[in-house]
């Protein structure tokens, strides 16, 4: 496998700590409140995929970086012609701002679906951190959400986030499960 290049969403995925995605039947719709307004009702309203993977707004999601437009046709066409997105995007459950799959989103909107599936985490927890993809430079959660909460995106890769999982700091996209989610159920 070439360093420093993503496998393609077709070739990642599968069960993740032993579980394995029971398909769509197994999705439940929590119920949404009359007419609040967004910033002030709880952002785990939704439509509930599995645990902590729910169908957000795309136009509700923060993001901190530049996409690749190169990489960005590509993934379009993938997503298009496989007709599901394998897998979801990891925001912060509290800000809705994007951790990992800013080129999914974008995929998603130049396709013209409205929602997409996420994993939420809190930013906020010491076992979330971020590292900068390039050496010598410098990232921080703090640089991370003036990006998103002011629209001045960063280059492209400029942070990179990770967990802490079973004591073991690995990319967030860890915690990113297969859902074969057809494109249908996000329009």
């Amino acid at each position: 496998m070439p360093t420093g290049r993503r496998l393609p969403l077709s070739q990642r995925g599968g069960v993740r700590d032993g579980k394995l995605w029971k398909g769509w039947d197994a999705m439940k719709k929590k119920k949404l409140p009359g007419k609040i307004h967004p910033s002030k009702r709880s952002r785990e309203i939704g439509l509930q995929i599995t645990g902590n993977i729910c169908l957000i707004d795309l136009e509700e999601l923060k993001e901190h970086e530049e996409i690749r437009p190169d990489y960005l046709e590509e993934l379009r066409k993938e997503i298009l012609s496989d007709g599901i997105l394998r897998m979801p995007i990891a925001i912060d459950k509290n800000s809705y701002i994007i951790l990992d799959g800013h080129h999914r989103l974008q995929a998603l909107k130049r396709i013209g679906c409205r929602k997409i599936p996420c994993v939420l985490v809190d930013y906020q927890s010491h076992e979330i951190k971020v590292i900068p993809w390039r050496e010598g430079e410098q990232i921080t959660k703090e640089i991370v959400i003036e990006a998103a909460v002011s629209g001045r995106k960063m280059a492209s890769k400029t942070s990179k986030h990770m967990i802490l999982l079973n004591g073991e700091l690995k990319h967030i996209s860890a915690i990113e499960m297969l859902i074969n989610i057809p494109l249908e159920k996000l329009r």
